[in-house]
């Protein structure tokens, strides 16, 4: 039996088969799993383009943006110029249960949907620093850094919402009053996330280049304008299939990111609860103080670019 069936006039096939190899799971958990919390996803989903991780059979894992042909016509998409690829890409957006089901149908692990929405592509919705431990460290240096950027926001008048990555890391949000341009709040990312490293040194860092972390966590501020980020209760393309699951500031330090899985999470969300959208804060207005002070700290990327290339001809020479 490859266990095919029919859920909201979408055709669900080889619903029995593994999911990929170590995930301890199959494609009907993730559809199940999916479909009983398409009313929480969802509203992350929506009307902002969306980038899939999928994973097919014999094939490694692979990023979808541009939505394939044989894409049904009744899959919402918006067209997007891409200034990396230099063409334009057809982005899905997932705003209903019938289109997720299809994302799941194809084996969609991970959604992965850009901090705007379509119509309103200069004006970010979130403030976002994505906490990165180091490699084979454990979920605690992350909580840790964490709770120095509760702090840095509270100085700054601020607060957010965290959430665990699904991997091994934190993501903090704070919702933005829609008046900041990408440009303010890519500027406030930086400073809250030097003012976090601040706080800590030892502990966190803002070097984007992985060799100069010296082992610390990295608060990466480059979450911002087109970026995108994993969605709450998305799950990952990890052993267990992890799924990004919000959690409450002060229960941080008592879980663990495989406590919450495609078999488990929706246990965690008994009651109907939605926890990510009650844990988030309204909007809030970025001080011209802490845009001004991000606007003098370089782009982590780009400094990054130029000090690689400094390196490189220091080799040479």
């Amino acid at each position: 039996m490859s266990g095919d069936e029919v859920r909201a006039e979408v055709s669900l096939t080889n619903l029995d088969q593994p999911l990929f190899e170590g995930a301890g799971a199959t494609k009907r958990d993730l559809v199940d799993y999916l479909d009983a919390v398409h009313d929480r996803i969802i509203p992350q989903l929506q009307d902002r383009p969306l980038s899939v991780i999928r994973v097919l059979r014999g094939q490694a894992p692979f990023m979808q943006k541009n939505v394939p042909k044989y894409t049904p016509s009744w899959v919402r998409t918006v067209p997007l110029w891409a200034e990396t690829s230099k063409r334009e890409v057809s982005y899905a957006l997932c705003n209903d249960r019938r289109t997720l089901l299809w994302f799941a149908n194809q084996r969609a692990v991970e959604y992965h949907p850009t901090l705007v929405r379509v119509g309103q592509l200069d004006q970010p919705t979130h403030l976002v620093l994505d906490l990165d431990p180091p490699e084979g460290d454990t979920f605690r240096p992350a909580v840790l850094a964490a709770q120095l950027v509760r702090q840095a926001l509270a100085d700054a008048g601020l607060t957010g919402a965290v959430k665990t990555s699904g991997a091994k890391g934190v993501h903090v949000f704070v919702p933005v009053d829609p008046s900041a341009t990408i440009e303010q709040v890519a500027a406030a990312t930086r400073a809250i996330a030097a003012r976090a490293e601040r706080l800590d040194p030892a502990l966190a860092t803002t070097a984007y280049i992985r060799e100069d972390r010296a082992g610390k966590v990295f608060l990466d501020s480059t979450r911002s304008g087109g970026a995108t980020v994993v969605a709450a209760y998305s799950p990952r393309l990890r052993p267990g299939v992890p799924v990004s699951f919000p959690v409450a500031w002060d229960e941080l330090d008592r879980i663990a990111p495989a406590d919450f899985t495609v078999h488990t999470a929706v246990a965690a969300l008994a009651g109907g609860a939605d926890p990510w959208a009650e844990q988030l804060p309204g909007p809030q207005q970025l001080s011209t103080e802490l845009v001004e002070e991000g606007r003098a700290i370089p782009v982590a990327r780009v400094q990054a670019m130029h000090e690689g290339k400094r390196r490189a001809r220091a080799r040479r020479g």
